[in-house]
């Protein structure tokens, strides 16, 4: 059994269900592989959201030590000298996207893995000189499985980055009957708070163009469309636009904001109908969101844009992917046409690739 400190944001994405499940399926994996685990967060202001957001995720693991620091001291649990004393005898840190920082906290663990969950933001800005949250550590993972092979052009900034799929915890995410009122649905915000990105003079806009390549979509498949979208005011043509075009929109933060919610969503959905970053589209980094991967796991088919994923996973049957609206077009038909043979194959698909125990297992093996 091994001593794992495992750090990553929730009260720095307030009212997400779908974020908090990401952080929370590693401490509840590793848990569940035998591993003593504590859970540390480090946020800038403790306001009274982003505190409630935190216990509310964590309550998902109620016996489990945690700590939400903020400055030189802990808004809830335990102490930053608990903190300290409990990352003294720590085998490995988990530190997802590094949002942790306390140096007294980084260097208590035998060894540290940095997990990355915004391939190419995290190595462009490495590249050009923002590599500060990759220091101190001594492995790295990347859910941008092709950083480093030749089909991807994402640079690497001097590391290797190994492959790590989002793991998933089946138990918590079982196949449910799909109601007979169920859409293509997915969570999402409009204009990524990452923004655009330019590397190698290239710009990478933001993913709202690729929402706006979809917008004709419900017009042409006879099935219905929702997003659970976060949209800024000034973006109201954008809105209006969508509605126009047949697209339910839905508040995110009312229909999954916390855990439970989130789970709910996903499993009153027919299917996942999605885009992706242009930077994880244009650079094929074999991206795959851990949206996409609870959609599987609930026996929802995926219809997602290409990221080179193809490279790693069977798609075509449960996980599709589309490059233009007019593939979107096809694929969505062909899920609709064959329902329950794409439900079974999606969550057979989340079984052989993306359980937590599989995934946290390799990359364990990997870390320490």
């Amino acid at each position: 059994m091994a001593r794992i400190l495992v750090s990553g944001a929730l009260a720095n994405k307030p009212r997400s269900g779908g974020e908090a499940w990401v952080r929370m399926s590693w401490v509840r994996g590793l848990r569940r592989l035998g591993h003593e685990v504590c859970f540390v967060e480090q946020i800038e202001r403790a306001e009274p959201v982003n505190v409630e957001t935190f216990r509310v995720a964590v309550a998902l693991a109620p016996d489990c030590p945690v700590a939400l620091i903020c400055g030189d001291r802990s808004e809830v649990g335990l102490t930053l000298e608990e903190i300290v004393e409990w990352a003294r005898g720590a085998d490995l840190l988990v530190n997802i996207s590094g949002h942790l920082e306390v140096e007294a906290i980084l260097e208590g663990p035998r060894r540290r893995a940095y997990v990355d969950v915004d391939p190419g933001f995290t190595q462009i800005w490495a590249e050009e000189g923002a590599a500060a949250r990759l220091e101190s550590h001594d492995t790295f993972f990347t859910v941008g499985e092709n950083i480093g092979a030749p089909e991807c052009s994402i640079p690497t900034a001097g590391r290797k980055w190994l492959p790590l799929p989002p793991p998933v915890t089946l138990e918590d995410w079982p196949v449910v009957p799909v109601p007979r009122d169920a859409r293509f649905t997915t969570v999402a915000t409009w204009r990524s708070p990452l923004g655009t990105l330019e590397y190698n003079g290239k710009t990478f806009e933001g993913k709202h163009h690729q929402w706006r390549r979809l917008i004709h979509l419900p017009r042409r498949v006879d099935q219905e469309f929702e997003i659970a979208l976060r949209i800024d005011p000034d973006d109201e043509p954008d809105e209006i636009a969508l509605e126009a075009n047949g697209w339910r929109l839905v508040d995110p933060v009312a229909v999954a904001g916390d855990l439970l919610a989130f789970r709910a969503y996903v499993q009153g959905s027919a299917a996942e109908l999605s885009v992706a970053h242009p930077v994880y589209v244009d650079t094929a980094s074999g991206w795959v969101s851990d949206r996409t991967v609870r959609y599987l796991a609930s026996g929802r088919p995926a219809l997602v844009q290409d990221t080179g994923i193809g490279e790693r996973y069977p798609v075509g049957e449960g996980l599709l992917t589309f490059r233009t609206p007019d593939e979107a077009v096809t694929a969505a038909e062909a899920i609709a046409a064959d329902y329950d043979a794409h439900a079974r194959a999606a969550r057979a698909l989340a079984e052989a690739h993306f359980d937590s125990a599989r995934v946290l297992g390799r990359f364990l093996e990997a870390a320490l």
